[in-house]
Parts: structure tokens; C-alpha cells; sequence
């Protein structure tokens, strides 16, 4: 699939591709929701490998037209709205809600960049009013699957119970092997009682190579990317 990215300003990595492949793990279907969609990455990948209705939600002008571009460009269907996630009033509730939010925590030194802060600080969509909204757009025992900085997971899963999901899968996701996770992916869903799988860690480098796991992974998702002005 062939992705068109901003020339200037924050591009998908390796997170949203691993995390695609993540959710495509829990084979997703009917009503499908990518929150701060980005150029549509994450959800263009599910609706082309999987029978999913997508909705797309992105605020930023600049990142939803690439992703209308990009959903041209691939002939996917999708519902592209523009607009802040916490301010969305929804309609008919969804089967899966899928995100790769801005989680880095906002007490660390900032970009200027406007864009870029947006996409990468949490204090544009802080957790508890992020899951919050996610709960209340879910179906009873709908998927909830996204990544986070690993170092916030005891928020995670402190404010996941709050509003009633619950994380029934968890996997780390580190640069090496003898370094700390970096990145959780949490897959939660609504109304569950279920005990909690920690998953094996997903090793990415060994050395300066990717691991035989992640270059499977980028085979999967096949993305090929333009960087353009808007």
C-alpha cells in the first residue's frame, strides 16, 4: 500500500506497523474506529486485510487530508471525520477501537512545532477522558487495542478499570533484548472478567538488524511511503 506522509512534520514509524499487526492478531470485524487516525495508516491496513466498516477520526486538517489522499490513492471505503476524538458524539457504537495516541507524558521537554506536539504529548488527549470516551463508543465486550510509552502502564491499567475494560492481552515491545520496553500494546475489552496474559516480548533489533519477527511484520503490512507538501 502506498502511503502519502508530510514532507514536513510527524510521520508513522514502526510502532503503527506493529501495532496493526497486533490487532490484526485478534482478527477484527463489523465496525471498526481509528482514533487520531494520522495519514489512515493503521485503519487502511485492517479494511484491506480484513470485512471491516472503518471510521477515521483525525483533528489536525493537514494530517486527514493525507489521509483522504491515501484513502484515494489504496480505493478504501472509509468515514473520515475531522474532528477532536473527546469532542465526537458518536452514533451507533463500534466492535473494535483502535489507537496509536500521543502518549508521550507532557512533563518532558516539548517540540515548538505545533503538529509535531500534537501528535506525540498526551496532554492533547489525556487517558482518563481518552478511555473514557472510548468505553462509552464501545459495544458490551468490544475491542479496545492500542500502544503506549510502557513506563505509564500502571496508569494504564488503573484508569482501564475505572471505566469498566479490561486488559485481557499485554505485550511489551523492546528495542533489544537487554533494553527496557519501550512501547506496550494493550489489547482491553469492555465488560470483561478475565485474567490478564502478559504476552512474550517482541524483541525488535539484534544489533543493527531487525528481528526475523518485525521484518515478517513489515513484509505483512507491505507500506510503501511519498513524503509531500501540503
Amino acid at each position: 500500500m502506498l502511503f502519502y506522509q508530510p514532507q514536513d512534520g510527524y510521520c508513522f514509524n514502526s510502532d503503527s506497523i506493529f501495532l496493526y499487526d497486533f490487532a490484526a492478531s485478534f482478527s477484527p470485524k463489523g465496525r471498526v474506529l481509528d482514533v487520531g487516525s494520522g495519514v489512515g495508516v493503521i485503519g487502511l491496513l485492517l479494511a484491506r486485510d480484513f470485512p471491516i466498516e472503518l471510521t477515521m477520526i483525525e483533528k489536525q486538517e493537514k494530517m486527514a487530508s493525507l489521509a483522504e489522499k491515501n484513502l484515494e490513492t489504496n480505493k478504501i471505503t472509509a468515514n473520515l471525520l475531522r474532528s477532536d476524538f473527546l469532542e465526537y458524539q458518536g452514533g451507533e457504537p463500534f466492535d473494535f477501537i483502535v489507537s496509536n495516541p500521543p502518549f508521550y507524558h507532557g512533563d518532558v521537554v516539548q517540540s515548538r512545532n505545533s503538529h509535531i506536539n500534537a501528535c506525540r504529548y498526551n496532554t492533547h488527549l489525556p487517558i482518563e477522558p481518552f478511555f473514557k470516551k472510548v468505553a462509552s463508543l464501545l459495544l458490551p465486550r468490544g475491542h479496545f487495542i492500542f500502544c503506549y510509552d510502557a513506563s505509564q502502564l500502571p496508569e494504564l491499567l488503573v484508569t482501564l478499570e475505572k471505566v469498566a475494560l479490561r486488559a485481557e492481552d499485554i505485550r511489551f515491545v523492546h528495542p533489544k533484548a537487554d533494553r527496557p520496553a519501550k512501547l506496550v500494546m494493550i489489547h482491553a475489552r469492555r465488560g470483561s472478567r478475565s485474567k490478564s496474559r502478559v504476552l512474550p516480548p517482541f524483541i525488535v533489533f539484534e544489533g543493527d538488524r531487525y528481528m526475523p519477527e518485525a521484518q515478517e511484520i513489515f513484509k505483512r503490512a507491505g507500506t510503501h511511503t511519498i513524503k509531500c507538501q501540503i
